[in-house]
């Protein structure tokens, strides 16, 4: 039967419609992603994720540049950056890495549960958001309220040598309200893509930076600096808003039936046992996110616009980190059925692909972030109050951040494969919490010595280290990658990533515009890097070789 066309606009073009009532034998699963997901139908949401993330970063970096011309970098700015750590920690606690880890399993189970299931019982999707949901909003709820009553105490602990703290104060205070809408949006997000549904999910920092700047451009002028935190409140509620309608579709879609006390119990019972797979979660994200606190606690004893510099270097060096995950989080739910389904040859070979394809795409971003940093900077930033100053302050310490972004993207991708069994596992925590402990104690000694680039530096160090913890192990405690096989080709990959920035560097060096010089940078970066990866025979680029080969072929 022609599957019917999705309704009102659903994301789902990607995909072919599932009539929910569908017949099926026992034991055998009427969901999408039980069938298989297809490497045609895999390139194209990671085509459209990257497409819509790549929008959304674009959009940040507007954010980020609306902030630096309105108010440079500077003291006002170092106050909203404090203010700005908890939505950059509840984006990982709740959206990136806690909510996506602990939730995309337990829908591809609740899923994979509905072929079994009669038609007396109440579909295991409704079941699961009806016992999750609303005590999961409390919790978010809880946790704003908080946020919002201790913002003085929680400005003390992140930045002690702020001059003005109340600003920073009253910026937490209006930020904090992303504890409720970004839980809510990491929900909306892992319960559609569990569904293999990505259109609303990739577009949600769209919404959110869209919310941002709207409102930082209607309110700067009354209440300065205070507008970009009321975007923050702003861009979460925009981000639950593009994703209920299609959520709510999905819901009503699924098979209806009776809710009996049995069921109550054992989502109960589900529940307790989870119990340690949240804390898991919740410490690992924690533990990644407390580099950006150490960053900051440690740059508000060095002069003023320091923590400035250090995040918009870091916002804009860690957009190739960024889209080389877009795969990683498309195949997520594929490895957590093939995991489910016991299938851990599949598992692996999806592992390792990803792998190998993340890190060509970061380290190709890493090529042209160290080699054209300065040229990058000025174009994004220099203008308004954000000066030639600024301008070689955040491209040194970008280039610093950029030996760190292939440590940044093994975490993201590999982080994925320990939690998608959908079972606790304690030594993600501990590899994550020993790149922490590198990274506090490097930075505290090498900020004396070497400022804001001694800061970055640490950070690079310590990811670096985590990633090295979790891929040594993969064989033994997650899915059983061929660790010499991985390390043959990040090798290689690396080896042509080095060649490809020393040839930038040298020709961007000879031009003085700097719109030129970049593009020539990233001209020399992309032949140099594409030959040596051809050359080398790394297999992460082998797909796209046969793809245009058969293009050309199919031309002539």
């Amino acid at each position: 039967m022609k599957p019917s066309p999705p309704a009102d606009g659903d994301e789902t073009l990607l995909a072919p419609a599932v009539p929910a009532q569908q017949a099926a034998p026992a034991g055998v699963d009427k969901s999408h992603d039980a069938r298989g997901a297809s490497n045609s139908f895999l390139a194209r949401a990671a085509l459209l994720t990257a497409v819509l993330s790549a929008a959304g970063s674009l959009l940040g970096l507007v954010r980020d540049q609306t902030l630096a011309h309105l108010f440079g970098a500077g003291s006002e700015t170092d106050a909203f950056l404090v203010a700005w750590t908890v939505p950059e920690l509840a984006s990982t606690l709740l959206i990136e890495d806690g909510l996506a880890f602990m939730l995309v399993p337990a829908f591809s189970a609740a899923i994979a549960a509905r072929g079994a299931a009669t038609s007396k019982e109440q579909d295991p999707v409704r079941a699961l958001v009806a016992s999750s949901l609303p005590r999961l909003t409390l919790a978010f709820l809880a946790c704003a309220a908080l946020l919002m009553l201790g913002a003085p105490q929680l400005v003390e602990l992140l930045a002690p040598g702020l001059p003005d703290p109340q600003l920073a104060v009253d910026c937490t205070r209006l930020t904090a309200t992303c504890a409720l809408t970004f839980g809510l949006t990491g929900y909306c997000s892992a319960a559609l893509r569990a569904h293999s549904s990505y259109l609303a999910p990739a577009a949600i920092y769209v919404a959110y930076n869209t919310g941002i700047i709207v409102t930082l451009l209607v309110l700067a002028d009354r209440w300065g600096v205070r507008a970009a935190a009321a975007g923050v409140a702003v861009g979460g509620f925009l981000m639950v808003l593009v994703q209920a309608p299609s959520l709510r579709r999905r819901l009503r879609s699924s098979t209806r039936g009776a809710r009996t006390d049995d069921d109550d119990t054992k989502a109960s019972k589900k529940q307790s046992m989870n119990l340690a797979l949240i804390a898991t979660v919740l410490l690992f994200a924690l533990c990644r996110q407390s580099q950006v606190f150490i960053e900051r606690f440690l740059a508000s004893s060095l002069p003023s616009g320091a923590i400035s510099h250090l995040n918009y270097a870091q916002k804009v060096a860690q957009l190739p980190m960024v889209l080389s995950l877009m795969l990683c989080t498309v195949t997520f739910p594929v490895v957590a059925k093939a995991l489910a389904r016991g299938d851990t040859e599949r598992a692996r070979d999806r592992v390792e692909r990803d792998v190998a394809l993340a890190a060509c795409i970061v380290l190709s971003g890493a090529a042209v972030v160290f080699a054209c940093a300065p040229q990058i900077v000025q174009l994004l930033f220099q203008r308004g109050a954000f000066t030639a100053d600024d301008t070689a302050a955040t491209a040194a310490i970008m280039r610093v951040y950029s030996l760190g972004l292939l440590g940044h993207c093994l975490v993201g991708a590999l982080v994925r494969s320990y939690f998608s069994a959908g079972r606790p596992t304690w030594y993600p925590v501990a590899s994550m919490a020993a790149g922490m402990t590198l990274t506090a104690g490097v930075g505290t000694w090498a900020v004396g010595a070497w400022g804001v680039g001694g800061i970055a530096a640490a950070n690079a160090l310590g990811i670096t280290f985590t990633a090295v913890l979790l891929l040594t192990a993969m064989d033994r405690r997650s899915v059983p990658v061929r660790l010499p096989a991985v390390f043959l080709e990040l090798g290689k990959t690396l080896l042509a990533a080095v060649a490809a920035t020393v040839a930038g560097l040298v020709c961007a060096a000879r031009i003085e515009q700097p719109l030129g010089s970049l593009a020539v940078g990233c001209l020399a970066i992309g032949a140099v890097f594409g030959a040596l990866l051809w050359a080398l025979n790394v297999q992460a680029c082998v797909p796209a070789v046969r793809f245009a080969t058969r293009k050309l072929r199919h031309a002539r």
